[in-house]
Order: C-alpha cells, then structure tokens, then sequence
C-alpha cells in the first residue's frame, strides 16, 4: 500500500444509489448443503428456490426481540 493516496479528482457518492439492497452470500455447511441439492435435483428446482421456500416457511417460527 502507498503511504498516501490522492482523492482530489474523486468523486463523493459516485456509487451510491438509495434504496438497493445488497444481496449477501450465504454459506451452508456441507451436510446441509448436500440434502438441499438432492431435494432441489429431485423436485428439479434451484438451489436458491429451495432455500428461500424452506426460509419462508419457517418464518413464522422466528422469533425477533
């Protein structure tokens, strides 16, 4: 790394854009990531559909303080 950089040409905000949401990876452990491919093969549906089905149906049973 440089001891300095120069920001005088930068511009603030450049990127920002209100109201987008970032979409973070999740990471399964591997045993449960193996059932939910097998189920997701099976039902021949995506990983992602699987698990957000799984998620949406237990929502209801988390609880948040």
């Amino acid at each position: 790394m440089k001891r300095e950089y120069d920001f005088s040409k930068g511009v603030r905000g450049k990127f920002y854009r209100p109201g987008v949401h970032l979409l973070l990876p999740i990471y399964l452990e591997e045993d449960v990531a193996e059932l939910v491919i097998r189920y997701a093969e099976y039902h021949q549906q995506d990983v992602q559909t699987v698990v957000n089905d799984i998620l949406r149906r237990s929502k209801e049973t988390m609880q948040i303080p």
